[in-house]
């Protein structure tokens, strides 16, 4: 977004009679979609004071969101506008009201794969946080990788394990350590933090963040809050889950989903990105892989982008693990719906 054009927004959302039109399309168009109207709480009785109090939040966001958008994403300026009105703000406010209710640190879980932009919406849910005068800690699932001499070891013992990324390449006793010395409010804590790069790319634990009063934690990850299913689904299992070589992988990764149950038991809200088909994720590491190579970076080839996402396929499959998941009625609080171009879709409970 460019200087002009916010300057440009600033003047709509500041002249008096063009923000009264305004307010009153934005309070007809959030009750026209019940689905996300419901899921953020906006009804025909509070509407009026949810529009105006986003509308204040705007202002405040724009500048250094600005800032943020021309160094991070390249997305058209209506579709940031777009995505900053209609998710990002009432996404960071629901948040903020959560917090409000607990009498420690909220630890928010956001589940997605490649290419759903749970980095970005992290970042910007960072970024208008602060402004609600929250002090927000992004933690990946990734930062818990156990390091690369644990994991050479873990190799050893078993050659299926080709990547790090499936349940049992994580130290899950660190992810427990770190989350209940927040919850419990120490200070400072020493939050792990993870280099892909190194190693050439095999990855290993780098120099961890020394933080203080914490006061919500995005843990953001592709399996976070994924749970065990029952292994009789592996029997009818989807491509590429195909041999009973297949079979017993899956079998093993989802039981060692088991040790993850307690992580999981530390968030107190799940909000899934749920791509609207499970195979787009692997259209989208190709698209990356070809920029990154374009860009004069080593990347992967169409092949082994195959055999990479075949790979997190085969340990834990979508459509048996996170179709279930976005239909309980207990274990997700929001689910947002990824299209095809990386837009949000519907969004509800």
């Amino acid at each position: 977004m460019t200087n002009n054009q916010m300057k440009w927004l600033s003047q709509i959302l500041t002249a008096t009679q063009a923000e009264q039109s305004w307010q009153q399309e934005a309070k007809e168009a959030a009750l026209a979609d019940t689905l996300r109207a419901k899921a953020f709480g906006i009804t025909r009785d509070n509407v009026d004071e949810v529009i105006q109090a986003r509308s204040h939040l705007l202002k405040s966001v724009l500048p250094d969101l600005s800032t943020f958008c021309q160094t991070n994403l390249h997305m058209q300026t209506h579709v940031i506008l777009e995505t900053l009105w209609n998710l990002w703000l009432p996404l960071a406010t629901k948040i903020a009201s959560q917090r409000q209710d607990l009498e420690y640190p909220l630890v928010q879980g956001i589940l997605g794969g490649q290419g759903t932009g749970k980095t970005t919406m992290c970042q910007v849910l960072t970024l208008i946080l602060c402004k609600l005068g929250y002090h927000t800690l992004n933690l990946s699932l990734d930062d818990l990788y156990k390091t690369y001499r644990e994991r050479l070891a873990l190799k050893q013992q078993d050659p299926r394990l080709i990547w790090r990324g499936p349940p049992g390449t994580h130290d899950v006793e660190l992810g427990l350590s770190v989350l209940d010395q927040i919850r419990e409010c120490k200070n400072p804590v020493a939050v792990p933090r993870f280099d892909k790069s190194a190693y050439a790319g095999a990855g290993d634990r780098t120099t961890p963040d020394m933080v203080t009063h914490v006061d919500i934690v995005l843990f953001e990850g592709w399996c976070v809050g994924v749970r065990p299913i029952d292994s009789a689904k592996f029997q009818t299992a989807p491509p590429p889950i195909i041999t009973d070589e297949d079979r017993a992988f899956a079998w093993e990764i989802n039981h060692k989903l088991n040790n993850y149950l307690p992580l999981w038991e530390r968030l107190d809200s799940l909000i899934v990105l749920y791509p609207r088909d499970y195979r787009l994720t692997l259209e989208w590491r190709k698209q990356a892989e070809r920029q990154m190579i374009a860009a004069g970076k080593s990347g992967m080839t169409e092949l082994e982008v195959e055999k990479f996402v075949d790979y997190f396929w085969r340990s834990l499959h979508p459509e048996l693990f996170i179709k279930p998941l976005v239909e309980s009625s207990t274990l997700v609080d929001l689910v947002i719906e990824i299209n095809p171009d990386h837009t949000f879709g519907a969004v509800y409970k």
